[in-house]
């Protein structure tokens, strides 16, 4: 019999929680038997849910807790009295090794520092780096720093290419990582003093599990000649948060031109195939989870808007990154 892979599941945080972490867990068990999921939350308000669900309840395990971050909190006070909270309990059982990887799709700040609070880092990394995947004409690419931290030495930046390369290969064992470091432009002398001093050092670097490709610039992220990009936090964020407004803009202003006139709705009906193919490709739901990388134990942030597909989506990341072994492919590189 295979060993179940264990995830605590933070069940109360994120809009319209928790019955959209249920039916996220009812949607991925439908082809995953392999997973126990340790749910934290209000067992009063979970049970009745489960109840009416189509769930092998024998690897449904519910740790109650009345208590939970909010997603007003700051971090500071969701930390200060977080821990009965679902968050910081679900975290915990990571820690105390009885499962092996933690979701939660409450409050990213929260998250992270309870995170850092309770979990290590990995020795010879200084600073965790919040990463997530990116569609590109290619398949998929590894996207990181995306708001963990604002200010970064060369090092991190080095750091943050393992472990990206590492995540990478953990989710997609096939494909050879090219790192490229988000920039200004892509000529060498193009950036600030720290990307061009990073630049150097990764041009030295002989590491097989990576191959370094220079610098990159934002128009050319969905290309995919690259498929890990790196940043400093500040830089990752405002690049993620352009892309998802440019999307969300383009998919809503396409919709509207498609019903704002007969020729539109008939024009619609010819193309529709290409129309579902063009939505599927720009669909969030597909890349939801975040990976907090640097600590010692795997942290998955599901975006807290995101629907059950979408957190489901984020539940099969959990288990490929659990399966091929993430920390140790970050502990063997770094190394």
């Amino acid at each position: 019999m295979k060993k179940l892979i264990t995830i605590a599941v933070d069940a109360m945080g994120g809009d319209n929680s928790p019955m959209k972490i249920i039916d996220g867990i009812e949607l991925h068990q439908k082809n995953n038997k392999n997973i126990l999921y340790k749910i934290f939350g209000d067992k009063n308000i979970i049970d009745p849910i489960i109840e009416k669900k189509s769930i092998d309840k024998n690897l449904i395990e519910i740790i109650h807790t009345q208590e939970k971050i909010k997603g007003e909190d700051s971090a500071f006070a969701a930390a200060k009295r977080g821990k009965n909270t679902s968050m910081w309990l679900a975290i915990e059982s990571v820690k105390n090794k009885s499962s092996d990887i933690v979701i939660s799709a409450g409050n990213t700040g929260a998250l992270l520092v309870i995170a850092k609070l309770n979990l290590k880092m990995i020795e010879n990394i200084d600073k965790p780096a919040l990463s997530g995947l990116w569609p590109s004409k290619k398949g998929m690419s590894v996207v990181l720093d995306l708001g963990a931290n604002i200010e970064c030495s060369d090092k991190n930046l080095i750091d943050f290419s393992i472990m990206g390369s590492s995540l990478l290969k953990s989710l997609f064992p096939d494909e050879k990582a090219k790192v490229a470091l988000l920039n200004i432009g892509s000529e060498e002398l193009k950036g600030n003093e720290i990307i061009k001093e990073t630049y150097q050092k990764l041009n030295q670097i002989v590491n097989e599990d990576f191959e370094f490709k220079g610098f990159i610039e934002g128009s050319h992220i969905m290309d995919g000649n690259v498929n890990v990009v790196v940043a400093d936090g500040f830089t990752g964020n405002v690049a993620l948060k352009t892309a998802e407004g440019t999307a969300n803009f383009i998919t809503s202003e396409l919709k509207e031109a498609m019903k704002s006139s007969l020729l539109g709705k008939i024009g619609s009906l010819i193309s529709i195939n290409s129309l579902k193919k063009f939505k599927k490709k720009l669909d969030p739901r597909l890349y939801n989870g975040a990976i907090l990388l640097g600590l010692d134990s795997p942290v998955i942030k599901s975006h807290g808007g995101t629907d059950y597909i979408g957190f489901a989506n984020s539940l099969s990341v959990c288990e490929k990154i659990v399966k091929n072994n993430l920390i140790d492919k970050i502990k063997n590189s770094i190394n």
